[in-house]
């Protein structure tokens, strides 16, 4: 080997090591920033949930003695608050799917309407309605589920959601899970990959979460 090329081979190797040092920094560095990011993010959810938590109140024996009924309706009525609210979610749904998001978010008749919307135009997805029966105009699916008094029945449009359509179904709380397990079968019944569920409140005794499919299942208020 000449000394000509023992200096280029020298030199190649010199800037191997350069470049993996470099790639190695910037893997550390872009891992880092990951971290700090979904810090600043659980930071930020931490802090939201406190302001939302006191706009709620809470009726005794209400609609029946011996349920405490909290009400969510002041959130909307006060347009920080409102703002607040929809932050989180988007907040809470980025925890739930930090490389993914929906195509579409389905919200629950009645109160699912008053937030899905919003959370949809600002998770850059489509809205649809699940309703009572009868209450949709044109084709629709229909699935069954079981009240306390018997059973009803929810319908969505057929062109609601389209085949392998990312679907995130929403509801401002979960109860029994009996409505929010209707919903999820529409879903399937269109093809739609059904991502998982995200509710502000539960009533946690009556475990409806215990119905739900096996996907994530997330509550934006935990209450202790």
């Amino acid at each position: 080997m000449t000394t000509d090329d023992s200096v280029a081979q020298e030199q190649q190797q010199q800037q191997q090591a350069t470049t993996t040092t470099a790639t190695n920094l910037d893997s550390q560095d872009a891992s880092g920033r990951k971290s700090t990011t979904a810090t600043s993010t659980s930071s930020e959810l931490a802090g939201v949930k406190v302001t939302i938590t006191k706009s709620l109140r809470r009726f005794a024996d209400f609609p029946i003695p011996g349920i405490d009924f909290v009400d969510i309706m002041p959130l909307f009525h006060d347009p920080v608050a409102h703002a607040t609210l929809l932050r989180a979610l988007q907040l809470q749904v980025s925890e739930m799917f930090p490389n993914d998001k929906p195509d579409i978010v389905v919200g629950l008749d009645a109160r699912g309407f008053l937030f899905g919307p919003a959370l949809a135009l600002q998770l850059g997805a489509g809205f649809t309605a699940v309703r009572k029966k009868g209450k949709l105009p044109g084709p629709c699916i229909t699935a069954e589920y079981i009240k306390e008094y018997g059973k009803d029945f929810f319908q969505m449009q057929e062109d609601g959601i389209e085949k392998g359509q990312k679907v995130l179904v929403v509801d401002d709380i979960i109860a029994t899970g009996g409505s929010a397990t209707a919903a999820g079968d529409l879903v399937k019944q269109l093809g739609g990959d059904l991502m998982g569920f995200l509710f502000i409140l539960e009533i946690p005794g009556l475990k409806g979460r215990d119905k739900l499919d096996n996907v994530p299942v997330s509550i934006l208020i935990e209450e202790s």
